[in-house]
């Protein structure tokens, strides 16, 4: 359909509309009959390089290929995540903004600070896309080879080691400070701006370990410039098998996901809804994403729109008793 053509029929499907408010479609159908007719920009609200920048960009392009329109990614960082996902919240409700979002911004900040918009009623689901378990690195100069050697180094040194984090309040954070109260350790947490500026750091000798995804760590232990000490998950990885479970390690229910999935502003039709839904899922669902994610630790998932909402809630929930419970707060 040519622009003019789309013109007239947007401009009938509104007049028809206003005249007869009750038939069970608007404008919003008339909308995404056409969706997508310019490109769509979604917000990563993290520097590139990490695990929601790298789901984004493998996802985009192929929706791209599919919608015969440009899928373009952002990187809107800043507070945690929160700049992005307040962006896309305050955007236009038609689907050409939306956010691949994380715990943090989703389900934890939430619990820690006030928000500038609330990810539970401003923000609608379309679809969780991907997740990875957490893993425990430290730079290989650290006399250590497993969790029991790290704590007890740790406690030999009270107060001098400390862990970085992709930012304070991420999930990358709630696990070093779980492994804190696990094991009642004195150390340090050092916030950076995003996992982009966390690994170089770390692999520098400069940050002594850290709780990662695995996407952006795991090439550098494979060169042996980290060393993988344990994953927060409740089974070994296919990416990583020989990296024990913080269970194996004697963390019983140390077990911490960092998830990325798909939302929208609050509003947005659900048809056009439906459409990224189906168009994420078909992406996620081809055999080269596939292997190319799992490769790197990161499980394609995909689901409704509806599951992910539930989801969110109680990813919220569970985040909201484990900050209170371990007495999390803000640097």
């Amino acid at each position: 359909m040519n622009s003019l053509k789309r013109s007239t029929a947007y401009s009938a499907a509104l007049m028809i509309a206003s005249l007869y408010p009750g038939l069970p479609w608007g404008p919003g159908l008339a909308i995404a009959q056409d969706y997508p007719v310019k490109p769509i920009r979604v917000v990563v609200p993290f520097a590139p390089g990490g695990a929601t920048d790298i789901t984004a960009r493998t996802v985009s392009r192929k929706m791209a290929e599919s919608l015969k329109q440009n899928v373009l990614v952002e990187n809107r960082t800043g507070a945690g995540g929160v700049i992005g996902a307040d962006h896309v919240a305050k955007s236009p409700a038609d689907g050409y903004t939306i956010l691949i979002g994380t715990p943090a911004e989703i389900a934890i900040l939430p619990h820690m600070q006030k928000m500038p918009y609330d990810p539970l009623r401003d923000l609608a689901p379309v679809s969780l896309a991907t997740a990875s378990p957490l893993i425990l690195v430290v730079h290989p100069s650290l006399p250590v080879r497993n969790v029991k050697e790290l704590v007890a180094l740790a406690k030999a040194r009270p107060g001098q080691m400390s862990y970085g984090s992709a930012g304070t309040g991420g999930v990358h954070h709630l696990a070093g400070e779980l492994l804190k109260t696990t094991y009642k350790l004195d150390i340090v947490h050092v916030p950076y701006k995003g996992v982009g500026a966390v690994i170089p750091d770390l692999i520098g000798g400069h940050n002594p370990m850290s709780f990662s995804s695995m996407p952006p760590s795991m090439p550098h232990v494979r060169t042996g410039k980290l060393r993988a000490l344990g994953l927060a998950a409740t089974k070994r990885s296919a990416a990583a098998p020989e990296v024990p479970t913080m269970a194996e390690s004697g963390a019983p229910g140390f077990v911490v996901t960092n998830w990325f999935a798909y939302f929208a502003p609050a509003g947005t039709p659900a048809a056009v809804i439906n459409k990224l839904n189906s168009e994420i899922q078909r992406a996620l669902g081809q055999q080269d994403v596939r292997e190319s994610l799992i490769t790197l630790g990161l499980e394609t998932l995909g689901t409704s729109a509806e599951a992910l909402g539930k989801f969110a809630r109680e990813e919220h929930q569970k985040f909201g008793k484990l900050i209170q419970s371990a007495g999390i707060k803000m640097d």
